[in-house]
Order: structure tokens, then C-alpha cells, then sequence
């Protein structure tokens, strides 16, 4: 190391950046909610900014959680949930609601607590 520091802000602005400003996303997407992109959409999200692209590009062809997409890209969660309502809403990536609306509460707790163990192996 050169003994310089990094400047925290530096954290702070870049997530600010990418989504614009914007905290909420355009459509409410749950963490395990499942997310598949076409080869087709790959190639047009180059034209979308380099972390939609990176996102389209792991989903090609493999269905990606949201929390997985966010682990992946390591970008914050609320980030990586803008841009993939974003990428939703453009039809760049499409959406496959993992749970019923149905299911019991105590199932879909399971469900998160092995994504987040999954999550922490990585």
C-alpha cells in the first residue's frame, strides 16, 4: 500500500450516481424474486450503462434472485434493486415472482434465511 487513503465519500457517491439519485424502485421486487435475460437483452443493455449490462450478463441464460444479483455485481442491495426494476420496466430483464402470494409467512422466512446463508459462502 502507497499510504494513501481512499476517500470514503467516494462509497457514497457512486451508488447515488448510478441510480440517479433515486432510492425507490419504479416496482417492488422481492429479495428471491427470480430474473432471467435473453441473449437479445444482453445485447441491447450495452446501450444501457455498464452495471445493467453487467447485471443482463448474469442473468443470460441462468436465473438470478435479486440477492443474488446484488451479491454478484457488489452493489448495495437498494442499488441493485433500482436498476433491476429499471431493467424490468425497459424489458431487459424479465421477472418471475419465486412465491405466491399464498404462501405461508414461515415459508417464505425459510426461503430467505438459506438465500442469505447461501449469500455468506461466497
Amino acid at each position: 500500500m502507497d499510504g494513501r487513503r481512499e476517500d470514503p465519500r467516494g462509497a457514497l457517491v457512486r451508488p447515488y450516481a448510478v441510480t440517479r439519485g433515486r432510492t425507490e424502485p419504479r416496482q417492488d421486487i422481492a429479495l428471491e424474486a427470480v430474473l432471467v435475460a435473453s441473449p437479445a437483452a444482453v445485447v441491447e443493455s450495452r446501450f444501457a450503462g455498464h452495471d445493467k449490462h453487467r447485471i443482463a450478463t448474469i442473468c443470460e441464460g441462468r436465473a438470478q434472485s435479486l440477492a443474488e444479483i446484488a451479491a454478484y455485481t457488489r452493489l448495495p442491495l437498494g442499488v441493485a434493486r433500482v436498476l433491476v426494476a429499471d431493467m424490468v420496466a425497459d424489458s431487459l430483464l424479465t421477472l418471475h415472482n419465486a412465491a405466491p402470494p399464498s404462501e405461508a409467512y414461515e415459508e417464505r422466512m425459510e426461503l430467505l434465511e438459506r438465500v442469505l446463508s447461501g449469500l455468506r459462502r461466497l
